[in-house]
């Protein structure tokens, strides 16, 4: 029952609002740059263990990085929303 009224008292107050947009387009933007490091990261280590496959690899390597993108810029753009329907 607590919990609700937290909820309702943050949910009065719109800072808290544009708050938690803020915060969560900054970790869906820094939460990708790891992803997309990481991606890279094994692709690299791919290609320097087996060269003769790096064309399979890099292609993995690209489609994986922008579906991360996409999910990413769909995460900051309901993020924008928010701040910006209220």
């Amino acid at each position: 029952m607590t919990s609700l009224i937290i909820l309702l008292q943050a949910a009065a107050n719109m800072a808290w609002g544009y708050l938690g947009a803020a915060i969560g387009a900054g970790l869906a933007t820094v939460g990708a740059g790891i992803g997309i490091g990481k991606i890279g990261q094994g692709a690299m280590e791919g290609m320097a263990r087996q060269p003769e496959s790096s064309g399979d690899i890099r292609t993995s390597m690209i489609i994986a990085a922008a579906l991360v993108e996409g999910v990413a810029l769909l995460s900051v753009v309901l993020c924008l929303l928010v701040v910006f329907t209220k």
